[in-house]
This record gives C-alpha cells, structure tokens and sequence, in this order.
C-alpha cells in the first residue's frame, strides 16, 4: 500500500473514530438536554399555579375558583404556532389538584377526579415535603407515550394541604428532539466530507510530491538526464535536494574514474606511436624517412588534441542536466548552417549533400543542434563513397520532427550496431583511419538534453541512416 493511501486512511479512521464518538455524545444528550428543559419548566409552571390556588384550596372553595374556571377553560382551547419549523396544534399541560390525602380534587382533563393519587409518586412524595416527579406510559407497551409530571405543594403557611402537579407528554416535544438529532446528523455528514475532502487534497499534495521524487530517482536508476524536480521549501524538498547532492557527488566520483580510465587507454597508442617516431628519428636516416617520421608525429598529436576537445565536449553535455535557457529554433536556418560547416569537408571527399526540410521549429540550444548535426554528417561524408549523395531531412512525425541523415556507404556491419553510441568505439573509414569514437556519444547526449532520442541503423536501399527525433516545438 501507497504511503499516501496509509495517511489517508488512518486521517479518516482518526476523524470519522473522533466524530463518531461526538456525533454518538451528541445524540444521546440531545433527548435527556429536552426533557430536563422541558421539567425545569414545568417546575416553573406547578410552584406558579400552585401559589394561585392556594386560597381556594385552603378555603374549600376550589369549585366555584375563578382560576380553576381558568385553567379548565385552557384545556378546550387549541392552538396553531410554528416554533423554529415544527407546527404546534394543542396544548398539552393536563393539570391535576389534589388535597392533603391524595385524593383529586380538580382535573383539567375531567378524568379522574375523586380518585386517589396518593401513591404516584409525584403527590407521594410532595406531601412528604420532597420534590414530586414522575414519567410514566399512558400506554404500557409504547416508549413514545410516556408523561412527565412535576408537583408543587399548596401551602397553608409550613402546611402542605393539597398537591398541585401539571403533566406534559414526552412527545409533544418529540419532533424537537428528533429535528436536533437529524440537524446533527447533516453537520456531522458534512463534516465528514469536509475532513475526507481535506484528507484526499493532503494525500494528494503528498503522492504528488512523493510521485515526482520516485519519477526522479527512477530516471537516475535508468540513467536518463533528469533535473531535480520543484519540490518546494518541506522535507520532500529537502530530501530531494540532499539526494540531488548526494548523486552529484557520486556520480562525479564514478565519472571521473571511468573517464581517466578510458582517456589513459585511447592516449597509449599515440604516444606510443609519437614515441617510437622520436627515437627513430634519433638515428642517421635519409631526409624522406625523416620527413615520415616527423608527418607521422604530427599526425598522432593532431589526434591526441581532437581526442582531447571532443572528450572535452562530451564531458560538458554529459555533465548538464538540463537546458538553462532553451530557445525556438528554426528547422531551416539551423540545416543551411550545418550544410554550410561542413561543405568543406564534403567537398575534399567528393560527396554531394541533399537538403530536403518541412517548415517546423524545435526548442533547444542552437549551438549544441549544430554541433550534433555536424558530427552526424561528418560521419555520413566519413563512409560514403567519392561522387555519392549524403541524404539532410526532417520531416514533421505528429508532435515531433525528425531529422535524417542518410550515406550510401557500405553500412554498419551487424556486429557493431549495438556498439556504435560507446564512447571511443568507431570504424574504420574507406578513407582514413579510426575517429575519435566520441562524435554519436556527443549527439546521444544532446538529444537526450533536448528529450529526444537517436539511432543509427542501415537503410533498406543500402548504407547507413542516423535518425535524430526532437520534440516540435
């Protein structure tokens, strides 16, 4: 499993643990939160009608009592309200009084009046001089129909003579309880979603970056050009960059020794060479073996300084990672420069060039395009035959251009195909001897740079072809 994955799932498991504990807190209060309310107030209500009825309770006259008229007379009236979107059609308080035995005296309901209450426990209690309360089931086999009922003493000074409770069904108060709960339930799905929103954007920026950190460190393992990418000022970015560091260094370190190595072993045959003419030339000879010996030693230091400045070409491309400032280049200007360079060299050999072109751009750097391009056509005038046609085109290939040079040499042999991009690998020409080995190293590199890629391979009609793709620009 992704890294990435692992945080978002355990962000989320930690998130939806923390709001599922809350939400589940938050349900559960949101009932006994209700009913404690709705007992608070009707402590409120009883001590309040209790202190009205007093008198008439005391004097004997609770029947003809105005209030009694009152409170009778609330209970047929109906209501219509909207409280915070739920509808309010009655009135619920159901009001009972009772006189110092337990016994109804005044019944809003018109129910039970006469009938002994002295054993519930809200008129039990009360006349013992406690706080009177009770929930009780109108119907015993339905949770939903319970009815809260609070008490309040009717004093005659310390005396309790008479209970006055005022009762309430728990369900008149239901859609409250269930619209907080399912108002509740909405927040905490949006926060849900807010958190794994939050969760997959984080997860995200670190796939991301931890995506393009990979895609780096794989490029290296292959050995591609590849520059570090924008990490950003985070740990990933510090990573990246250490990293980056520590690949320079190594990679300095193994380039520097297989370079030394290879340059020892291309420089012994000419200095060998330059030796053996040195010593040779110590010895009485005639003028003509002198004047060989002396061609010969100049000849073998020209190739030791063209070895050296191709080598040191090659080492700076190698080197760079990227191009600093890549610039739009035009595919016809830069071939007439290229046929232009090397109509010299073409013209000693007797070789013809042929430019074809479409009208197309590349982005890069101008002089190491040219560079490539030259050695590839020095190679093709280096193996095609006297009075033959070297072949220049690019043609437009979807988002690419390809440019092609093309001999009608002899061709590759089989054996060499897979060697030929080595470094100081070559063949020798028809007309000279070995190159240097290091001009097709040199043109894989700069297609490299300019994320292109090139191959060398022998054409259907005969000779060979090199085949330099580049992204248009």
């Amino acid at each position: 499993m992704k890294i990435g994955l692992r945080i978002l799932l355990g962000y989320f498991l930690i998130v939806g643990l923390a709001a599922w504990f809350l939400l589940n807190v938050f349900m559960e209060q949101v009932k006994p939160g209700v009913r404690s309310t709705l007992e608070d107030t009707l402590v409120d209500t009883s001590q309040l009608l209790a202190s009205l009825v007093a008198p008439d309770v005391k004097a004997g006259s609770l029947a003809q009592s105005p209030v009694a008229e009152r409170m009778q007379d609330y209970a047929r009236h109906g209501v219509d309200v909207n409280i915070n979107g739920v509808r309010k059609r009655t009135l619920d308080y159901r009001i009972t009084i009772t006189d110092r035995h337990g016994i109804v005296l005044f019944d809003s309901s018109g129910r039970d009046v006469g009938r002994d209450y002295s054993r519930w426990n809200d008129v039990y209690l009360t006349l013992q001089g406690k706080y009177g309360a009770r929930s009780t089931r109108s119907r015993p086999d339905d949770e939903m129909s319970t009815v809260m009922h609070v008490a309040a003493p009717i004093r005659d000074g310390n005396e309790v003579i008479g209970v006055l409770t005022v009762a309430k069904p728990n369900a008149s108060v239901q859609a409250f309880v269930e619209r907080s709960q399912r108002k509740i339930l909405q927040r905490g799905a949006v926060l849900l979603l807010l958190s794994l929103l939050i969760g997959l954007a984080f997860a995200w920026w670190l796939h991301h970056a931890l995506g393009k950190l990979m895609h780096y460190i794989g490029d290296v393992e292959a050995g591609r050009k590849v520059a570090l990418p924008t990490l950003g000022q985070n740990e990933i970015g510090t990573l990246g960059r250490a990293l980056e560091a520590m690949r320079t260094r190594l990679e300095g370190k193994e380039y520097v020794e297989q370079l030394m190595h290879t340059l020892a072993h291309e420089l012994k045959s000419p200095i060998a060479a330059i030796q053996a003419s040195a010593e040779l030339l110590q010895e009485d000879m005639p003028p003509a073996e002198r004047r060989q010996f002396l061609a010969s030693i100049l000849e073998q230091n020209a190739r030791q300084r063209q070895l050296i400045d191709k080598l040191l070409a090659l080492v700076r491309v190698e080197k760079q990672q990227r191009l600093d400032h890549p610039e739009r280049i035009a595919l016809a200007p830069l071939l007439a420069q290229v046929a232009q360079d090397a109509a010299a060299t073409l013209a000693a050999r007797g070789v013809r060039l042929q430019l074809q072109h479409d009208e197309a751009s590349v982005a890069g750097d101008l002089l190491l395009l040219r560079q490539a391009l030259g050695n590839l056509l020095d190679n093709a005038a280096g193996f095609a035959p006297p009075g033959s046609c070297i072949d220049l085109t690019a043609r437009r290939q979807g988002s690419q251009v390809e440019i092609a040079v093309r001999d009608r040499g002899a061709g590759i042999p089989a054996y060499a195909l897979e060697r030929v991009f080595e470094r100081f690998y070559s063949l020798p020409r028809p007309s000279a001897g070995k190159s240097t080995g290091l001009g097709l190293p040199f043109v894989r590199e700069v297609a490299s740079l300019h994320g292109g890629t090139v191959e060398v391979l022998n054409h259907a009609e005969g000779g060979a072809c090199a085949c330099l793709c580049l992204p248009l620009a």
